[in-house]
């Protein structure tokens, strides 16, 4: 490709979100799901071993305690704003539909976002499946994509994708972790990332 036209086109990335601990708070009840299922095996597990070692993912064992999840700070206003933006998003999660859906509909996420779950793909994170098939299904790029998650797994994945990974704080690993696995960039939360969109390349009426 020539250079006029490689500068010429859009390079406006689309962006992966992961959701549990990126967009929703809920690791620790999914942490506590999975301790309780460990228990009754047999199997007594502390705390921050079942958050190092288990994917965020505790399916329908999560279930009874999805009442005390919440968004986190800012993802409401900053999933509205991209799509206001007619930036591409879509939403990759380790987690099942069926599980899925309640925090959804909390984050507000139209029925056009398309959401990628673990029953759709062959491999969990940190294979790159939930995120390469998110891509495909935008359309877009994975090399032209940003990955944003809390957990070193998310951007482990991002890195065999071939996509830019940005961390997030609000899921319990910290700055240094998810930068030694390969973020870019990390913010404490969605909203800190909001007011730093320009810093990866998205640049909306914010910025």
């Amino acid at each position: 490709m020539k250079q006029n036209e490689s500068t010429s086109r859009s390079v406006r990335p689309a962006i992966l979100f992961d959701l549990d601990g990126t967009l929703i708070d809920s690791v620790y009840q999914h942490v506590l799901a999975w301790r309780e299922a460990l228990e009754r095996a047999g199997i007594q597990l502390a705390v921050w071993r079942i958050h190092r070692r288990i994917g965020m993912s505790g399916g329908l064992l999560y279930a009874k305690l999805v009442g005390q999840v919440r968004p986190l700070p800012g993802s409401v206003e900053l999933l509205a704003h991209l799509a206001a933006e007619k930036v591409k998003f879509a939403i990759a999660t380790s987690g099942m539909l069926a599980g899925a859906k309640p925090s959804l509909e909390m984050l507000k996420v139209g029925k056009d976002v398309p959401v990628i779950t673990r029953d759709q793909v062959q491999h969990a994170k940190p294979d790159p499946d939930l995120f390469l098939a998110a891509a495909e299904r935008l359309g877009a790029s994975i090399e032209d994509s940003i990955v944003v998650g809390d957990s070193v797994w998310d951007l482990l994945a991002a890195q065999r994708a071939r996509a830019l990974g940005v961390g997030l704080a609000s899921g319990g690993y910290g700055r240094e972790e998810l930068e030694r696995a390969g973020a870019y960039r990390t913010y404490d939360d969605p909203r800190d990332l909001m007011e730093h969109l320009d810093e990866i390349g998205v640049r909306t009426g914010r910025g």
